[in-house]
């Protein structure tokens, strides 16, 4: 029993080395697109079981609400959100094309119902007010940034983009709509819509990746590595 554990763990692993290999050879190899935040599409199911428990604690996981994905990549977020918010209607975005193609595969595939998916860049097309929920988790950051050793996150990335991104988030929620991030390039903290939210979940350290965090300026925060505790803020 323990021979065939060990065997499952070994191809497991295989299997996520192989993924992370292929991933960082296909970004190198096309070109970015037009609005793309995160180069990198890898993604796997179910990845925060912490923060999708929170979050179905904190809105209600039997409530009828809408949810959006942002950078929902091939899906398995999404697909991960139904079985915590199985009266929900749920939506995914994606600036790669290919991703949300497969992504509406699996959907026909599955016979989703209160499911959908879109290919966009940004939620601008999205309705005012009308989000209960918005995940953007390892999307509005730069991959590049994270190993380049950079004092500056110019021109990769600049704050004003994340700025802007995140009011944009703050326009579609609901009063008392959760804004879920994690993993960022830029602290919530220091936006222009901080102020209209509150701080509702701080992770604990073990929870997250050490981050390249920049300030306003773009310029490198102090300290090797930063870890951003707050994932989760509020509406007023």
């Amino acid at each position: 029993m323990r021979l065939l554990e060990l065997v499952k763990s070994t191809a497991r692993k295989i299997r996520e080395a192989a993924r992370n290999v292929y991933y960082v050879m296909y970004r190198k190899l096309r070109r970015p697109l037009a609005g793309e935040y995160q180069t990198y599409s890898y993604t796997r199911p179910d990845r925060y079981p912490w923060l999708f428990e929170f979050a179905a604690r904190q809105l209600g996981a039997q409530r009828p609400l809408n949810i959006l994905s942002f950078g929902c990549s091939r899906g398995d977020e999404v697909f991960s959100l139904r079985g915590y918010f199985p009266q929900s209607v749920l939506k995914g975005i994606d600036v790669n094309p290919h991703n949300i193609a497969r992504c509406l595969a699996r959907a026909r595939s599955e016979k989703a119902v209160n499911m959908t998916f879109a290919t966009a860049a940004s939620t601008a097309g999205e309705p005012t007010g009308y989000y209960d929920a918005i995940f953007c988790l390892a999307v509005l950051v730069s991959g590049d940034l994270t190993t380049s050793g950079a004092e500056r996150c110019d021109p990769v990335f600049h704050f004003e983009r994340f700025d802007r991104q995140v009011a944009d988030f703050a326009r579609c929620l609901k009063p008392g709509g959760l804004l879920v991030l994690h993993t960022t390039n830029f602290r919530f903290a220091d936006t222009a819509v901080a102020p209209d939210f509150a701080v509702v979940l701080e992770a604990d350290p073990t929870q997250l990746a050490p981050d390249v965090l920049f300030d306003r300026d773009n310029r490198l925060m102090p300290g090797e590595r930063q870890r951003y505790r707050a994932v989760a803020f509020q509406k007023r």
